[in-house]
């Protein structure tokens, strides 16, 4: 089935207008247009439930002192090759970036670094943090958690116990690069907002009521929508469900030992009153120079690789075998050359948030 989609922004307009409803905010113009460039990036790669859809929650969260703008790392704990550092609840796209990068330094240096990053806001599109070691020739680990953010059942359970708790990998080769990024979750809680909001319904039994019921209707997680652009996780009884059933769930719990625990931050749970404060996530990052294990012919051993496993016999006439980030590659270059498709929900709070800014949306 098609859903509707108001209207199709170039990524140049799109950025342009993102950046200045986050100036109009209260950021400043770098910052506006960090959070921007990086909002932008998850949709022109596919995923928009982490991409401008976050506009008016983040917004929201900036008037309401849950994120705030301008923050900087500290560094709590440090060693050559390691270190814990709170980002201080700032915009975790700014926040993300410092962490990334005082990660890809020691590791250029020293051969490899571990970042415990605590108390960032929302870090986005896990991907990000990946594409940018990548780019610097690192092979890079990401175990994410949302302190006090319960939206997922553990397997052989209801209630709410983990977040959607991202795991990415990526490694360079001689030719682009290898990108593993996936939600813990059977799909993101972005997918179930996007889907929410007009866009590509969710599979059946991602959700689950509170009997046990499986369920694809986004009203299990947040309540009533009908009529209103407001959803809030808080509304729902029902929670999300892990994929792969216990490994899936299995993955999710270590995520909250190592984001949650390891950084020194919070787990998901218990939530104090039962209600999210925003979004605050921790990361544990590992980034690996490959030279520093010997291994000079990396790149191009794991391009060769890439490629005698995409020549596996496709399952189905005219398929194909399609490797970890080709998907989000192909997306893009689409993206970037005919503009990004927004569903009509998503569009209508995106001018609504900007209309109260007194910021102009660009035609369609």
């Amino acid at each position: 089935m098609d859903h509707p989609v108001t209207t199709t922004i170039s990524a140049k307009s799109l950025h342009d207008f993102i950046g200045r409803i986050f100036t109009a905010a209260g950021c400043s113009e770098g910052g506006a247009e960090c959070v921007a460039r990086h909002l932008l990036s998850a949709n022109l790669a596919g995923h928009d439930s982490h991409g401008v859809i976050r506009v008016p929650r983040y917004v929201q969260w900036l008037g309401e002192g849950k994120v705030l703008a301008g923050q900087t790392i500290t560094i709590v704990h440090e060693t050559p090759t390691h270190a814990t550092v709170d980002g201080n609840k700032g915009f975790g796209q700014s926040i993300g970036e410092q962490a990334v990068d005082l990660g890809i330094a020691k590791a250029s240096a020293a051969g490899l670094s571990v970042i415990a990053l605590r108390n960032a806001g929302h870090l986005g599109r896990i991907g990000d943090w990946g594409e940018r070691a990548a780019e610097q020739g690192l092979v890079s680990l990401h175990f994410v958690n949302v302190a006090c953010g319960e939206l997922v059942a553990p397997f052989g359970g209801t209630s709410r116990r983990f977040s959607t708790n991202p795991v990415c990998i990526t490694a360079p080769t001689d030719e682009g690069l290898l990108l593993l990024d996936f939600a813990t979750s059977l799909v993101a809680e972005g997918k179930v907002l996007v889907a929410s909001n007009g866009g590509k319904p969710v599979p059946q039994g991602s959700l689950i009521e509170p009997d046990g019921r499986l369920s694809s209707d986004p009203s299990t997680l947040y309540g009533p929508i009908e009529g209103t652009l407001n959803r809030d996780v808080a509304n729902g009884e029902g929670a999300l469900r892990t994929f792969g059933e216990h490994k899936g769930s299995g993955l999710a719990f270590m995520c909250e030992i190592l984001a949650g625990c390891l950084t020194g931050g919070l787990t998901s749970g218990p939530v104090p009153g039962g209600k999210r404060a925003g979004i605050t996530n921790g990361m544990l990052s590992i980034y690996l120079s490959p030279a520093a294990f010997g291994s000079n012919g990396f790149a191009q051993a794991a391009r060769e690789y890439a490629e005698y496993v995409r020549q596996s016999r496709p399952s189905t006439p005219g398929g194909e075998v399609l490797l970890p980030g080709e998907p989000e590659s192909r997306m893009r270059a689409e993206r970037l050359a005919g503009g990004v498709p927004l569903q009509t929900h998503t569009w209508a709070s995106l001018v609504a948030t900007g209309d109260r800014l007194a910021v102009k949306a660009p035609a369609g």
